[in-house]
């Protein structure tokens, strides 16, 4: 049997609900839930307005003469709606959140506390900056910092996150080359197993993009990439630990040829929490890396933000970092806002103002509540975390690079799934069911089918454990025979399987009432 609630449907698994179809559209204490909008309301209000004591004449034709469209909820109806929905996401603070290269682990409490203090949390950014100087200071401690743990001499602060941070380091790279007469460099080499925001940015910057091909283990081929160096190359952007979850082990001698041919070196810094403590980039040979704050250093990324960037600088870029620039001088910390001084020969800025002070807050108070040896810790239990997960999940699924061990997270590919007749997304939808949100699928590409595990450094053996069974179980159960619990999953979950490429293809971005919705009427008048 097949309810509805409001148009979307719910169907509870038929192994366990067979005669007992819910009738209100909720699974136990699971509440079903429409849209916001489709809660109606359109004729009253939660809160009580006193009447303006101007009127609006001065808004000119600003001035709304049709009803905002808003439903009307009170106090008790907003709270119990926003809490339903919170009931069917997945959420870190639930399980384990498995995503590959996203680095999706526990926030502690703690950031956010100091994260909200007054004096960090109500900070505007144009008051003077003599009443700013605890925050500058802050900023100012924490780019030291990012600078030690990378074995850089400069950072830019101001990135609100990766892809910014790849748009900040490729503009520092322009940047210098054109000081250097080397216009003429425009083309950027990117191994075919990077992140899309890597060649994306390249070409948002007006570079050409070439690829670096992998050689069988999963690593940049040398051999391919020194071919493919010449004088018109700007740089080459490398993930380390990559991808595959694997740490390229030529990485000096990819340095060194790139540095040869007159080009710089970028690595993109997504998966620094498996390094972190452990090495410094800047020894490796890298120019510019971007440092994602959000995931290193606590905050779980999602849900649109907030997130930071930073990028850390080489000696040879460091003129050329966007402003602005903390500088201590006689009356206390300033700020370079200015293509002069200190930064005269600065690209320019990226944002408006100093970044993101929230994420400032929170990485600081990370990085000092766990100490120099906790950081180290932080990556090698993130290693250790991963190959733990690869040696269970090889019992019974098939790693894309089975010879040594992984770094930070563990990549398996679709080929223990054979003439089962299902696919990723189907085992990725049965992991629904079981309580887990799926892996990150089908990437990298260069892996067919891949699945991708990141289990990060804060989750215990036993919720591992937990995890690992749970998909071992959902192997045997596959190469059993059982096809239709994977291709019809999930069944308990709030919604079934949706149409994920239309869905992309033609998102459904506001909402407009069915033809037989009452149209909103306008609030009464006071």
């Amino acid at each position: 049997m097949t309810l509805t609630s409001v148009g979307r449907p719910t169907r509870p698994h038929p192994a366990i609900s067979e005669g007992h179809a819910s009738l209100t559209g909720g699974r136990g204490l699971l509440q079903d839930e429409p849209l916001l909008f489709e809660l109606g309301g359109w004729d009253k209000t939660g809160v009580d307005l006193p009447a303006a004591e101007h009127d609006a004449s001065d808004l000119g034709g600003l001035l709304r003469t049709t009803p905002i469209g808003l439903p009307g909820l009170s106090e008790p109806e907003t709270l119990r709606h926003y809490v339903r929905l919170s009931q069917m996401n997945h959420a870190i603070d639930l399980a384990l959140y498995p995503l590959g290269s996203c680095t999706m682990k526990h926030n502690p409490r703690l950031n956010e506390k100091l994260a909200r203090l007054a004096g960090f949390a109500d900070l505007h950014p144009l008051q003077p900056v003599s009443t700013a100087q605890g925050a500058l200071e802050l900023i100012d401690r924490l780019a030291h910092w990012l600078k030690t743990l990378t074995g850089m001499p400069a950072v830019a602060m101001t990135p609100k996150a990766g892809a910014h941070g790849e748009l900040c380091g490729l503009l520092t790279i322009r940047a210098a080359h054109e000081a250097a007469g080397h216009g003429h460099r425009r083309r950027v080499l990117v191994p075919t197993s990077a992140h899309g925001t890597n060649p994306a940015t390249a070409a948002f910057v007006g570079y050409s993009v070439q690829e670096i091909a992998q050689t069988a283990d999963g690593r940049v081929d040398l051999a391919d990439l020194a071919a493919k160096l010449g004088p018109d190359v700007a740089a080459i952007m490398v993930t380390n630990p990559n991808t595959c979850g694997l740490f390229e082990r030529e990485v000096i001698e990819i340095a060194r040829v790139a540095h040869a041919s007159g080009a710089y070196f970028y690595c993109d810094g997504a998966n620094f929490n498996a390094i972190v403590g452990r090495v410094r980039p800047g020894d490796l040979g890298v120019d510019a890396m971007h440092i994602n704050l959000h995931k290193t250093f606590s905050t779980p990324h999602g849900g649109g933000g907030p997130g930071a960037g930073p990028v850390v600088l080489s000696a040879a870029l460091a003129p050329f970092a966007p402003a602005p620039w903390i500088v201590h001088g006689p009356a206390g910390l300033t700020l370079v806002e200015d293509a002069r001084d200190e930064a005269a020969a600065a690209f320019g800025r990226m944002c408006a103002f100093q970044g993101q002070m929230g994420m400032f807050v929170r990485a600081y108070a990370y990085m000092r509540s766990h100490g120099a040896d906790g950081l180290r810790q932080v990556a090698e239990d993130a290693v250790l975390n991963a190959n733990y997960v690869k040696a269970r999940l090889s019992a019974e699924m098939t790693p894309a690079f089975p010879d040594g061990p992984c770094m930070h997270e563990a990549l398996f590919d679709d080929s223990w799934l054979e003439g089962c007749g299902i696919t990723t997304l189907d085992f990725a939808k049965a992991m629904i069911d079981e309580g887990f949100h799926p892996m990150t699928m089908y990437f990298p590409l260069v892996v067919h089918g891949a699945m991708l595990i990141e289990p990060t450094e804060t989750e215990s053996r036993r919720e591992l454990d937990r995890f690992c069974d749970a998909l071992l179980a959902l192997a045997r159960a596959a190469k059993a025979g059982d096809t239709e619990r994977f291709t019809g999953a999930p069944y308990l979950a709030p919604l079934r399987r949706l149409d994920e490429t239309m869905a992309a293809r033609k998102p459904k971005l506001a909402w407009r009432p069915e033809p037989t919705t009452v149209a909103p009427a306008p609030l009464a008048a006071e």
